[in-house]
């Protein structure tokens, strides 16, 4: 993914929509997605592929539902995870950063402000496989001060859709109603 976009880049109200479209379901065919933008299928090829190119699009996944998983492997365990460090240098908030983006039971990292130096998001198929987890990532590397596990008991919603702007970028409706209107 492109880190930042360095060049000038704009998106159109297609775009957002492509985008939107991408968001909710990214198996939809090509046919279906120029239907809902309103274009041709090579069209929405085209832009696929540019907004991929400057990095908007960071790649398309499956998302698994872990409950429904869990009752074919087994047991499944998530838990929001806060990290305070002993040394708070920049090189050691980036060595612990680094450790847990390596780490595959990581899915979520990050540096924080005013409260703990990291939130995380991690899963585990057990307390035992957690508890390894936490040996490798928060013990071995002996920085790590403090340590507060929340473990979820329901995930009540799961949404990686980012909110994207709809309609008109500049309506009537959103300017300030005259004086003595």
């Amino acid at each position: 993914m492109g880190d930042v976009l360095t060049n000038v880049f704009s998106i159109d109200e297609r775009d957002l929509q492509l985008l939107d479209a991408l968001q909710t379901d990214a198996a939809q065919p090509l046919n279906a997605l120029a239907v809902r933008c309103g274009v041709s299928a090579p069209t929405v090829l085209r832009r696929m592929r540019r907004l991929q190119e400057a990095g908007l699009i960071e790649r398309r996944v499956a998302i698994l539902q872990p409950e429904r998983l869990a009752t074919v492997l087994g047991e499944g365990l998530t838990a929001i995870v806060e990290i305070g460090l002993e040394r708070q240098g920049d090189e050691h908030l980036r060595a612990f950063e680094a450790r847990a983006v390596a780490e595959p039971a990581v899915q979520q990292c990050y540096r924080v402000s005013a409260g703990p130096d990291f939130v995380l998001v991690v899963v585990a198929r057990d307390m035992a496989d957690y508890h390894a987890l936490a040996q490798r990532l928060f013990t071995e590397q002996g920085n790590v001060r403090q340590i507060k596990a929340y473990f979820s008991i329901r995930r009540s919603k799961f949404d990686p859709r980012l909110p994207l702007p709809t309609g008109p970028r500049h309506r009537e409706t959103d300017k300030p109603a005259a004086a003595g209107a």
